[in-house]
């Protein structure tokens, strides 16, 4: 017999020592400039904070000591790894100084990166920062938004005297990364030898460099892509860094938990504090086809238009793969033709497809006004392992085509991140309405709960042998088998005859019917929706 153990992922945090010496770190100098940064929002800060006395204040040296600081002391984790050398052989980057920050999608994670590397340059504790991304457009979003600050007048104003870099230069990995500079590039990049200065930057090694790891799940979880399972390697090999840090939203081995987060913000935590939208999802639903389906999604899109005057709301599906996502796209666009009876180059103009496939680049860069009224587009096929990097804040329906595109709690994650951003100027608190399948609702309820409600399942046996073994007892099953048994005909009862002469009355089918779906939210709050499909 087996039973369950239940982990918080918040109990799995490692807590680092906020206790240090202030003659060799004085993080207070450093308030005027967080607060100028970060704003109201202290979570923020408190990262910062976190990771600055974990690389500054001296008293940690590697990752390892943490772990073993907080085994000693954490039952969780002694319940989830069983022996210490479990856990420290566990750790991704076991032996750096280095560690994992998970922040909620859409609160601000480039604010935390750019105050760490602000505040480790200037402590001259690093001479450079070298900021690393899984992609081309994050590193684009990542480049425009640290220039913006890096320039912040009223920023640079708040940085404490006798700073060893109060002006970083802001570059990508086309130039030599000297001292004072903040270099952000996308990892395939690092290994086009000939078109970065990676090599000739690191020749003496890279002990005097803070690497900056966005999107690390990446680098921790296996991919197809070669480049992208390298960049563990390329943290741990010939250049010798020691200083290392990993920003996520999505904080998962496929389902595990990463095992190095020192500081953590959660979805919930997040939708509570009103900082993203908060997250519907389909609880119980009608058997639908596809073209039902398909008209219960634009149903919902039209609410949506109905909900948000002077906004244009975004859906997104979510397939598995390219082909999938292509395919989906184009039957999606045939509906939009046959049934609301428009233009084909108008319904063409409204659907987009944003894979990793050179066939759709381009389209990556019509998301960066995809938010605007004048732009045509509503519908937006993706994959959901490509997701990261879109700033679009109109997302209000999400829909996970395929079960494989939304069946782990890092593809959970990595999902919903795509519709959390709350649009500026809204009023209120506006939800993210996920049309996963019927089917799935079970599974799906129990995925969302773990992400949402912070929850991780570890097997226990019962001991059977022992002092323990004493207070165990058997608990009688009912047998429910089925056994077929003969039972004569009662003689009397006459049998029925049916007059069939007369033909056969058939009710013919609805043209219009109603289906009822049951949509949910993270606080167990439902509601029914119904839609009228035509046949």
């Amino acid at each position: 017999m087996e039973g369950v153990i239940k982990i918080k992922e918040s109990d799995l945090v490692l807590r680092v020592k906020l206790n240090y010496d202030p003659s060799i770190l004085n993080l207070s100098a450093w308030d005027n400039y967080l607060d100028i940064l970060c704003g109201i929002r202290e979570y923020q800060k408190e990262a910062i904070r976190t990771a600055i006395i974990y690389l500054a204040s001296g008293y940690y040296h590697t990752i390892d000591q943490l772990a073993r600081e907080n085994y000693a002391d954490n039952l969780s984790l002694q319940d989830k790894y069983k022996r210490e050398v479990d856990f420290i052989n566990h750790l991704p980057l076991h032996g750096k100084l280095s560690a994992a920050i998970d922040l909620a999608t859409a609160t601000g994670k480039s604010y935390v990166m750019f105050g760490i590397a602000q505040i480790m340059l200037s402590l001259g504790v690093v001479k450079r920062v070298l900021i690393l991304c899984p992609s081309v457009t994050i590193e684009q979003e990542l480049l425009k938004k640290f220039k913006a600050l890096s320039n912040n007048r009223e920023l640079k104003n708040a940085i404490p005297e006798r700073s060893n870099c109060s002006n970083p230069g802001i570059i990508d990995a086309s130039s030599t990364i000297c001292a004072g500079d903040i270099c952000i590039e996308n990892i395939h990049a690092v290994y086009e030898k000939t078109a970065t200065s990676i090599k000739d930057s690191f020749a003496s090694g890279g002990q005097d460099t803070l690497i900056l790891n966005d999107e690390v799940h990446h680098a921790y979880n296996s991919s197809s892509e070669n480049d992208i399972r390298k960049w563990k390697s390329f943290l741990l090999g010939e250049y010798d860094f020691r200083y290392i840090l990993g920003f996520t939203g999505t904080a998962y081995v496929n389902n595990e938990y990463f095992s190095d987060v020192i500081y953590r913000y959660s979805l919930k935590q997040a939708i509570e504090d009103k900082i993203i939208k908060s997250v519907e999802y389909i609880a119980k639903d009608d058997k639908s086809d596809m073209f039902e389906k398909f008209q219960m999604i634009y149903d919902n899109h039209l609410e949506m238009i109905r909900k948000n005057p002077g906004l244009k709301p975004i859906s997104i599906f979510v397939s598995k793969d390219i082909k999938s996502a292509t395919n989906l796209s184009q039957e999606f666009t045939d509906f939009l033709v046959d049934t609301r009876k428009i233009d084909r180059n108008i319904a063409e103009n409204m659907v987009i497809v944003v894979t990793s496939s050179p066939k759709h680049k381009k389209n990556i860069l019509l998301l960066q006004t995809v938010d605007d009224s004048i732009n045509p587009i509503e519908w937006i096929f993706s994959v959901s392992m490509l997701t990261e990097g879109w700033d679009v804040k109109n997302v209000f329906q999400i829909v996970p085509w395929e079960d494989r595109a939304f069946n782990s709690k890092l593809l959970i994650s990595q999902v919903l991140g795509r519709g959390l951003r709350i649009p500026e100027g809204h009023g209120m608190q506006p939800k993210v309405r996920v049309f996963n399948h019927a089917s799935w609702s079970k599974s799906i309820q129990t995925l969302v709960d773990e992400v949402l409600e912070i929850e991780l399942e570890l097997k226990s046996r019962i001991i059977v042998e022992g002092e323990r073994a004493k207070y165990n007892f058997v608990i009688h099953n009912l047998n429910y088998s089925q056994e077929e048994r003969a039972i004569d005909k009662n003689g009397d009862k006459r049998q029925e005859v049916f007059d069939l002469t007369k033909g056969i009355v058939l009710i013919s089918q609805t043209i219009d019917d109603k289906k009822i779906t049951e949509y949910e939210d993270i606080n167990r709050n439902s509601y029914e929706k119904t839609t009228i499909v035509s046949r």
